[in-house]
């Protein structure tokens, strides 16, 4: 009984720990930072999609990507990272049949990674190297099967400017249609909500860094003093590595992770 009486004892602790000392981790109030007045001078953006083998997401989520309603510069660059199903061909196509109302789209062949390189992390690297050449202010890393609605860029762009964030990142919402996806989404949603409270990762100076790979928002400048993406060249999780290092800079950058509704994931969940 005694043992029991501990037992139980520790757990109310770690509990109480939880709600009330780990960063409130289980609110779901961190949404983009409300800012006081318009941008003025609106910055250029490139969006960077890694994509492999993603002909069957790109018609649910590249239309949205070339269609945002954004008031700068912004332009897509999609890596093919050796693509075997035409990925190419339907980013193509899909870009065209868009037509005038469509922002320019690059398609790019990507080469395999060199050794120690994390595949994602290749293609990124790549993107964001042909990106360059417009040295634009804001670097987007998305994925193929990210959806966003058209005013997703713009809150985005504003919220960096006007809370002077080096990263903003958006946690996709995850689908959960089927039963399997009604069960595993929630508990991994807060579970990674537990490892990196978002309060936590938003305190400017705090240790706790992570960032969301499906919308991540950075600053090209940080990016490249922080390390770049060879920083993290051998990440497999590398959006939780990219925010670390670029908090973690000298000097440190500030980032900030938090929950949307604008962005979300169209990728089944695999039930194995």
């Amino acid at each position: 009984m005694l043992i029991l009486a501990v037992l139980t004892g520790l757990a109310a602790v770690a509990w109480l720990y939880l709600l009330t000392c780990h960063g409130a981790f289980w609110r779901t109030d961190q949404r983009l930072p409300a800012v006081r007045g318009p941008v003025r001078d609106w910055p250029s953006v490139r969006a960077v999609v890694p994509a492999r083998d993603e002909a069957a997401m790109l018609p649910l989520t590249l239309p949205a990507l070339l269609g945002q309603d954004y008031p700068g510069d912004f332009a897509v660059i999609l890596v093919d990272d050796a693509s075997a199903d035409g990925t190419a061909t339907v980013a193509r196509r899909l870009h065209d049949e868009q037509g005038a109302q469509a922002r320019p789209l690059e398609v790019i062949a990507g080469s395999p990674p060199p050794p120690g390189w994390a595949g994602k992390v290749w293609a990124m690297a790549q993107g964001e190297a042909h990106a360059q050449a417009a040295r634009p202010d804001y670097l987007l890393f998305t994925d193929a099967d990210i959806a966003c609605r058209p005013g997703t860029l713009t809150a985005l762009v504003t919220a960096a400017q006007g809370d002077d964030r080096d990263m903003v990142s958006q946690m996709a919402l995850l689908r959960a249609q089927s039963a399997w996806e009604r069960v595993v989404v929630p508990a991994f949603v807060y579970f990674f909500a537990q490892l990196y409270p978002f309060r936590r990762v938003n305190r400017p100076g705090g240790r706790t860094a992570a960032a969301a790979g499906g919308c991540m928002l950075v600053r090209r400048q940080p990016l490249a003093s922080s390390g770049g993406l060879a920083g993290i060249h051998g990440a497999r999780i590398d959006d939780v590595a990219l925010g670390r290092q670029i908090k973690r800079a000298r000097p440190a950058g500030r980032t900030w992770l938090g929950l949307t509704t604008d962005v979300a994931s169209v990728r089944p969940l695999r039930n194995k």
